[in-house]
């Protein structure tokens, strides 16, 4: 069984009680590519003059997380980008 290193992006919306696990199906062979998507998906548009005005339920939070996978199980169970 052939493993392969990879990177888990995780990305979590909300703060404190209210904070719930929103995607965890993201796999990506660089942390390069972790990075920049995990930095793109908790940017926020609004009219926000400044992180205490936003909604706490609204605030995201994304990181990536070093995962070994089965080589096997990419393409079949997990894609990997």
């Amino acid at each position: 069984m052939e493993l392969v290193h990879v990177f888990l992006l995780m990305m979590y919306l909300g703060t404190g009680d209210d904070r719930r696990l929103m995607s965890q199906d993201m796999y990506f062979y660089s942390i390069d590519d972790c990075n920049y998507f995990a930095s793109r998906l908790v940017r926020r548009y609004g009219n926000y003059g400044a992180i205490e005005w936003m909604d706490p339920k609204d605030r995201a939070t994304a990181y990536c997380v070093p995962k070994s996978v089965t080589k096997n199980t990419i393409g079949k169970s997990i894609t990997v980008y």
